[in-house]
């Protein structure tokens, strides 16, 4: 949570659902809601494979959501896509 709101900027926020102190659908909705990150691109990491919390995500501006386990490969894949995206 001190990362996010911190100065610095990022081209890029990894998330993890379960974290402790706080959710990463709270910390999802604080990026999106402050308007020096609300373009940032976030995806959430989740051992959570429900489709309830994948919709939770996606709705709240998560631009992927990924099931643990994944292969590195496919993250670093996906932030390259969403990176190039921008």
């Amino acid at each position: 949570m001190d990362a996010v709101q911190s100065d610095a900027e990022y081209d890029f926020i990894l998330l993890d659902f379960m974290m402790p102190g706080a959710t990463g659908l709270e910390i999802l909705a604080w990026v999106r809601a402050d308007s020096r990150r609300a373009e940032t691109p976030v995806i959430i990491l989740t051992a959570k494979g429900q489709d309830t919390d994948r919709e939770a995500a996606m709705a709240g501006g998560a631009d992927d959501f990924l099931t643990k386990p994944f292969s590195p490969k496919k993250l670093v894949a996906r932030i390259r896509e969403i990176l190039d995206a921008d």
